[in-house]
């Protein structure tokens, strides 16, 4: 077969279309799901690190919050869901396109009449099984083990799956941009753990938001992990609890448009940026 849309199959004389970027978009994301599952360090490492997380800081910061209706764990909880979904997106999308630019995959790719779209089809799909996964592990632990409780309206429902959606497109434009920083694999983990190490202390994941400097706040205002830390408290914690935010509200007007603008943003960057090959490579 040619590379052209339209295919003569060879002694047939009929023509042939070929797959759609969207279905060979959909192969493409059952073999990295499949791969992903193949490497259980890598599995257990991606579920279980904020699991843990969210046990020590939950279990130190224990204690009710006076005015709010609910307690430090709680927080911690809605906080980790926020930050588990940017690891399984941005961490995961900015270190394994690094790694598989370094190996030569992403050129032996660009060389076969595989649409460049199936291709990044392929990890959103990864990003989402994985993501969606990760949120459900961190929701049953919070409601067995620190009585988190579910939204209990149709309209948090919606709030959680778009504040989910836009928060989770975002990270993932951002880690296929960050991909580009990093010169090899090695440097990979640096270029991509460390901004996001520091973005889970200035978000109020880690510190509750009331305890952060607000020069800190501001920074983190920057990014879409603050904004999804907010949103997400705002959608399982009482509205009680919205005294602690800077705001004194969650602002999911606010939210929505700094995610919605992050999509774009993120997709800018990756247009302008993303590359097929390590640089000096010919």
């Amino acid at each position: 077969m040619s590379t052209t849309a339209m295919d003569t199959a060879a002694g047939t004389g009929r023509t042939e279309r070929l797959p759609s970027a969207w279905s060979l978009g959909l192969v493409r994301g059952a073999l990295e799901v499949k791969q992903f599952f193949r490497l259980r360090e890598q599995v257990v490492f991606t579920f279980a690190f904020p699991i843990v997380f969210l046990f020590l800081f939950a279990s130190i910061f224990a204690d009710s919050m006076e005015n709010t209706g609910s307690t430090a764990s709680q927080h911690y909880v809605a906080s980790m869901i926020a930050s588990g979904i940017m690891a399984t997106s941005f961490q995961s999308l900015g270190i394994s396109i690094a790694v598989e630019r370094d190996e030569k995959v992403l050129r032996r790719l660009r060389g076969t009449p595989m649409p460049p779209a199936a291709y990044f089809l392929g990890k959103i799909w990864l990003v989402l099984v994985t993501g969606v996964l990760e949120t459900a592990l961190l929701l049953l632990f919070g409601t067995t083990v620190y009585d988190l409780e579910l939204p209990s309206t149709a309209d948090k429902w919606l709030t959680f799956g778009w504040i989910f959606v836009l928060g989770l497109t975002a990270c993932a434009l951002l880690g296929i941009a960050v991909s580009s920083v990093a010169k090899s694999a090695k440097s990979a983990n640096s270029v991509v753990v460390l901004p996001f190490l520091v973005l889970q202390f200035i978000s109020g994941v880690y510190i509750l938001v009331d305890t952060l400097p607000h020069w800190m706040l501001g920074i983190g205002a920057l990014f879409p992990l603050k904004w999804m830390v907010q949103g997400l408290r705002g959608v399982f914690l009482p509205e009680t609890a919205a005294v602690l935010e800077p705001a004194g509200s969650w602002e999911f007007g606010h939210i929505a448009l700094v995610l919605g603008a992050w999509c774009v943003g993120g997709l800018l960057l990756c247009l302008l940026t993303f590359r097929w090959k390590n640089r000096g490579e010919s």
